[in-house]
Order: structure tokens, then C-alpha cells, then sequence
């Protein structure tokens, strides 16, 4: 059975008997997890071998763990800063940032490798304008060269422990004030605005080979009326003709209410599926899931076949030997240390 083109949440820290007959649909490639499946490392990797013990090729799994107030996994695992911190770092020491966005990146995915996660949903390349509510301190900078400069070596620092990366929100969410989980995000730039600032960190990570991509659910309305992720304007011609991007391109959540205006569950889905996703996400309307595997009908593309099966993790670490491994250890020290640089930030 190959993957399929949907990626679903879960309801709890244990498999329950009609999400194991979700995972052997064949639309399913696997499943996002948040704090709600979450309890402890050790419960993480038994919840981890059981999905991945469902199928071969075994289903993906994902997670948001970018660090900072978007860390699913605290408890066992080493509390990462901000972006933000970073980009403060690199105005005083661009070498030594670049070296911690190198270890984060390794950090973030040894832990979660060795917990038996493929993926995570990082790093995010939108510019800080000072004004998005959601984004804020996700992002490294307002300036697009320090973003990719910084991304680059968190992206590096990750296919180095084993991990693809996945950037996001293109083409760039930070100048929308909107929260596009609670309502309809629009950005009146023009396409010239757009490409010589927020496109270039992505374009950056894509001609170093980032493996991932996921499209914002915004409405760059002087290109297309659509949200970027139900878009073929943007996603066949721009990401993938223009901009040469080869990887996955992952939907955001097809939950969130600047996608809800385009119809069911299923529907969305299938608009993502056309636009040119290659993975849709289903994160937290669970009562829909059944109606999406009954509904939608895709017929699986080879060439999305071979672009996801690049995105199972390769763990270098088992997590009994994570904590005596000297390289991990002093990475955890380094990201302490930019941890009591934020809580001085945030003083402020």
C-alpha cells in the first residue's frame, strides 16, 4: 500500500480502534500530534511504533515544534527559544547566531527522531513587520536576508540529525495582521513587494533543497482571489514553475477559518488536492475525518509518492543514548543559555 494524501490528528496518548481503521485507509499518509497526544518520551515512542507498525511504507508523523510558544512536547524534552532570538543574536554576532540556529535545528530533531517522530513543521521564513499577532516572535527578522541566512542553518542542522525540514507560511505571512486560524487574512501587495521581500527566504532554502513547503491560507489579492493553498496560480506556477521547488507541498490546517469559507471538510481537502498540494492536513476536526475518506477521491500521482517517502525521518540517535551523548549535551547547554537571553528580552 503506498502513502496516500492526508494527514490526520488524533484524539488522545493511545490509539482508539476507529483511528487505527483511519490509518489503514488508503488516502492516509500519516499523522500530526499535538500536546493532547502527549504525555511523556517514553509514551510518545510507544504511540509512535504502534502507527508507524500500521502499514509499509510506514505513515508519516508530524508535529508544530518550532520552538518557543510553538513547542507541542515540553515535559523530557529540551525547551526551545524563540526565532526571535536569533535574530537579536545575529545583530550582535552573525557567526555565533548562525551556530546556534545550526544546533537548534539539530537539537529539535534528534529529540524528536529519537522519539520516533518524522518531521517537523519548521522552520518559519516570514519577516517580522511588527504587526502579525500569530507570527511575532516565530520569526527571525524583519529583514529577509538575516531570515534566510538563519532558516538555512536551523533547515541544515536538522537534515544533519536525520530530519526534512518544512518552511512556512509561503509566500510570506508575517505582514497580515489576521490570525488565519480565526479569520479571513488578506495582502494587498503587489507581486514586486511580495518577491523582493518575503519570497526571498524561501527561495533561498529551495535552491539549497529544503524538502517541504506549506502554503499560508492568505489571499494575496493582486494575484489570485484564492488562499495561497487552494491556489494552482500559486502553487503549480509560482512554487513549483517559477521558483523551481521540486519537494512536498504540505497545507496548512484545513480546519483553520480562513479556510472553513471554502466548503466541508471533504471539499477542502479536494480544492488542496487540485491546487497542488501533495499532503492535505485534517488537524482537529476529528468528527470529519470519516466523511474525508468516504468523500474524496484521489488518485495517488507518482511523483508525489516519491516526494513523501523522502520525508521519513533517519533517527542517528536512539533516545537511551540521547542524554550521554556529549554533542547533545552541549547543545542543551546553548539553548539554556538563549532561553535566559529570551526571559531577559521579555522584560522588556
Amino acid at each position: 500500500m503506498s502513502l496516500g494524501n492526508v494527514m490526520i490528528g488524533i484524539s488522545g496518548k493511545q490509539l482508539q480502534p476507529h483511528e487505527r481503521e483511519w490509518l489503514l485507509h488508503p488516502l492516509i499518509a500519516g499523522v500530526i500530534l499535538f500536546s493532547r497526544n502527549y504525555e511523556s518520551p517514553q509514551q510518545l515512542m510507544a504511540l509512535t511504533e504502534e502507527i508507524h507498525a500500521l502499514r509499509h511504507p510506514r505513515l508519516l508523523i508530524a508535529v508544530d515544534h518550532e520552538g518557543g510558544r510553538v513547542q507541542r512536547f515540553r515535559d523530557g524534552f529540551t525547551r526551545l527559544p524563540s526565532m526571535r532570538v536569533l535574530g537579536m543574536l545575529y545583530k550582535q554576532d552573525a557567526e555565533l547566531a548562525l551556530k546556534r540556529a545550526h544546533q537548534l535545528g539539530w537539537v529539535l530533531a534528534t529529540e524528536l527522531l529519537a522519539c520516533g517522530v518524522d518531521f517537523s513543521f519548521a522552520p518559519v521564513l516570514d519577516l517580522d513587520y511588527g504587526e502579525s499577532r500569530v507570527i511575532g516572535d516565530r520569526a527571525f527578522s524583519g529583514d529577509p536576508i538575516v531570515v534566510g541566512q538563519l532558516a538555512l542553518q536551523v533547515s541544515l542542522g536538522m537534515r544533519e540529525a536525520g530530519m526534512a525540514s518544512v518552511v512556512k507560511h509561503f509566500p510570506g505571512h508575517g505582514y497580515v495582521q489576521a490570525d488565519t486560524h480565526e479569520t479571513v487574512a488578506m495582502d494587498e501587495r503587489s507581486w514586486p513587494q511580495i518577491q523582493l521581500n518575503d519570497l526571498q527566504p524561501f527561495l533561498k532554502l529551495i535552491a539549497h533543497g529544503v524538502e517541504a513547503v506549506m502554503p499560508a491560507h492568505v489571499r494575496y489579492l493582486q494575484i489570485d482571489d484564492l488562499p495561497v493553498g487552494f491556489s494552482a496560480r500559486w502553487l503549480q506556477t509560482i512554487l513549483r514553475q517559477d521558483c523551481h521547488f521540486d519537494g512536498v507541498i504540505i497545507s496548512d490546517d484545513l480546519g483553520m477559518q480562513a479556510a472553513a469559507y471554502y466548503g466541508n471538510t471533504a471539499e477542502r481537502v479536494t480544492l488542496a488536492l487540485n491546487a497542488g498540494c501533495d499532503l492535505a492536513l485534517v488537524c482537529n476536526e476529528l468528527e470529519q475525518i470519516s466523511a474525508v475518506l468516504a468523500q474524496c477521491h484521489w488518485h495517488q500521482r507518482p511523483i508525489t509518492q516519491a516526494r513523501l517517502m523522502r520525508m521519513h525521518g533517519r533517527a542517528q540517535i536512539a533516545y537511551r543514548h540521547l542524554h550521554q551523548e556529549p554533542i547533545w549535551q552541549g547543545a542543551v547547554k546553548q539553548m539554556a543559555l538563549l532561553n535566559e537571553a529570551q526571559s531577559q528580552m521579555d522584560l522588556f
